[in-house]
């Protein structure tokens, strides 16, 4: 074995790149004209002989003109008012008012707290109203805030959510796609994220958290665009059958839909064992539970499927997928996220750390910080992990070599001030905010961490460019206000490192807590098991990965949910509300013993002291 291979044990398995959550049996999902003449028809039948009225409210960023085009070929006699035409602000008033967020920084902004009101004039708003009104044709208004036209008619109206999730929207904005309104099309994709991330994509969640109880359809947007999936049609759902899925959603197993990304650093590993596209030149990050930027795929009896962000399941049933005391503590937020960085044959990752929670309070907004911690799903031999200072290290001559290779006069000499640890596969690394730390390469980390995940403080990225041959963005005064300086060897040794401890056994079963760091709010706990091992969610949600392994099933012990097949390497989400619930191996598993991850708030078990 060469120093870079990866464990030859590691099984090549059915890495599941597409997985669905089912509509309830009597649901379809109604493709392109059908879909529009029932939306009408719903509408001229709550019109009750009066002007029908259909309110499309498009997440921002959805293709408009591809909207009105269909809409246009099936209802050719009902006008399109676009809203955002009619009254929204000009971009120049919209970019004073949200300056402050987007600051002048290419990364980080501050969170809005705003409204989508506030980014049309009222009285334009009213005019519009007011010119439906006095139309007697029937009308469909469209666009990113239509409901707040609709709202200011006393008409009764049908209402369509024209819903994205943000991956398809950053995918867009990289070939070229503006933000909304603001005629961008050729700036920085981070800064184009930044204003989605602290300004669009909140007051957008904001705003259709509104819409989800008075949905008559959702309409797939991500499937209507300049590159549409040939795969599928843009298909619609009914809100009935939109809000059923959901909730049986939040009570049986799930996973959300992975999404992969190269980078400077990528490796090779995921290309080969979760069969990736061989083409692409690497793979660096997988997003298999990072419920903010994945979707959900709901799907039909006859194999037809709607794309929404998995996002609409948090904001829409918090209680059942969190758990009462996690809802408590963190809003409709999913707290919890796992995710993978694949070094094997590639590099490091930049010398990094997070923010204190303070300063991510004080700064950006945010209301908890990004903790988190390396598990090694697999390591080449010479496998390492940056983490923790050496002893006696002086701060400012370390700060001084940052600096000074920022740049670009000499590279920094990272082993002369922070510690290496050697790696090897089921290590966990714990990783509270405000240590400095880094991958190295031939390393496949599955990532358990807090889910505010871009608030990283590069200190050092090894004189790299970025994948666009711009250097990637260093944040040296950052950095320096969040490292806590007292975390030595010794420290780090005894506090993050082979933190391994057995609480149970019970026959095959053993139990082991591997972390977090109690700075950190999550608890992960390894069950190693040959046959099956029981779970409860004791009223808190449950994220899990097969680490060891070739195939699992869930199943619940009182036939609550169907069997849910799991493979190596897969990331799945228990809902607080499913309670007990069993991992066993399948008829088909040929592996002779299986772990798994589990991750959960602590302090949020029911009868958790």
């Amino acid at each position: 074995m060469s120093p870079a291979s990866p464990s030859s044990k590691v099984p090549a398995g059915r890495y599941v790149k597409q997985p669905t959550v089912p509509l309830p049996a009597d649901a379809r999902v109604l493709p392109g004209i059908e879909a529009w003449v029932r939306a009408a028809e719903v509408a001229t039948d709550r019109a009750e002989g009066g002007t029908p009225l259909l309110a499309v409210d498009a997440y921002p960023g959805a293709d408009l003109p591809l909207i009105a085009k269909a809409i246009a070929d099936a209802l050719p006699r009902w006008r399109i008012v676009d809203v955002e035409e009619a009254a929204a602000l000009p971009i120049a008033d919209i970019d004073a008012l949200i300056a402050d967020n987007l600051t002048d920084d290419r990364v980080f902004g501050v969170l809005s707290h705003a409204t989508v009101d506030a980014f049309y004039d009222a009285d334009r708003l009213a005019a519009t109203a007011a010119d439906v009104a006095s139309d007697d044709r029937p009308t469909v208004l469209l666009g990113w805030g239509a409901d707040l036209v609709a709202r200011r008619l006393a008409a009764p109206y049908a209402l369509v959510l024209a819903d994205m999730a943000r991956w398809e929207l950053q995918l867009r904005q990289r070939a070229g796609a503006p933000n909304w309104r603001a005629g961008n099309p050729e700036e920085d994709r981070l800064r184009k994220y930044k204003r989605g991330f602290f300004v669009e994509w909140r007051v957008a969640d904001r705003h259709k958290r509104t819409l989800f109880s008075r949905l008559d359809f959702v309409l797939d947007a991500n499937a209507v665009g300049p590159a549409e999936p040939s795969t599928r049609v843009a298909g619609m759902i009914t809100g009935d059958a939109f809000r059923a899925a959901i909730t049986a959603a939040a009570h049986a197993p799930f996973r959300v839909v992975p999404f992969f990304d190269p980078g400077v650093w990528g490796g090779q590993w995921m290309k080969s064992k979760l069969d990736l596209d061989p083409g692409q030149p690497n793979y660096a990050w997988c997003f298999d539970c990072v419920p903010e930027e994945n979707s959900l795929l709901l799907e039909d009896a006859e194999g037809a499927i709607v794309e929404i962000p998995s996002l609409d399941l948090v904001f829409s049933e918090p209680k059942a997928l969190l758990g009462e005391r996690t809802y408590a503590r963190f809003g409709a937020e999913f707290p919890i996220r796992f995710d993978f960085l694949d070094t094997m044959e590639g590099g490091n990752l930049s010398l990094q750390v997070h923010p204190l929670t303070d300063y991510i309070q004080q700064t950006f907004g945010m209301h908890y910080t990004q903790d988190e911690s390396y598990y090694m799903l697999d390591a080449g031999e010479d496998a390492k992990v940056y983490l923790g200072f050496k002893d006696g290290v002086d701060k400012d001559a370390m700060m001084d070599d940052l600096r000074v290779a920022a740049t670009g006069e000499r590279p920094f000499e990272a082993e002369k001030y922070v510690n290496t640890f050697p790696a090897k596969k089921h290590d966990h690394f714990l990783i509270p905010a405000g240590t400095v730390h880094s991958s190295g390469a031939n390393s496949m980390v599955l990532e358990i961490s807090a889910t505010p995940f871009i608030f990283t403080f590069k200190l050092w990225d090894w004189g790299r460019l970025g994948l666009d041959g711009v250097p990637r963005p260093v944040h040296l005064d950052h950095g320096e206000k969040n490292l806590e300086w007292y975390r030595d060897r010794a420290w780090t040794e005894a506090n993050l490192v082979g933190q391994v401890e057995e609480i149970a056994t019970d026959g095959d079963v053993v139990e082991e807590r591997t972390g977090l760091h109690e700075l950190e709010f999550i608890e992960v706990r390894r069950h190693w098991f040959s046959e099956q091992a029981a779970h409860d969610t004791e009223g808190t949600v449950n994220v899990l990965n097969l680490v060891e392994g070739d195939e699992v099933e869930i199943v619940s012990p009182t036939g609550a949910f169907e069997p849910y097949e799991i493979h190596y390497a897969e990331t799945f989400i228990i809902p607080a509300a499913v309670g007990p619930y069993v991992i066993r191996r399948t008829a088909r598993s040929r592996s002779e013993r299986f772990a798994t991850v589990k991750a959960s708030i602590r302090g949020t078990r029911v009868g958790e002291a």
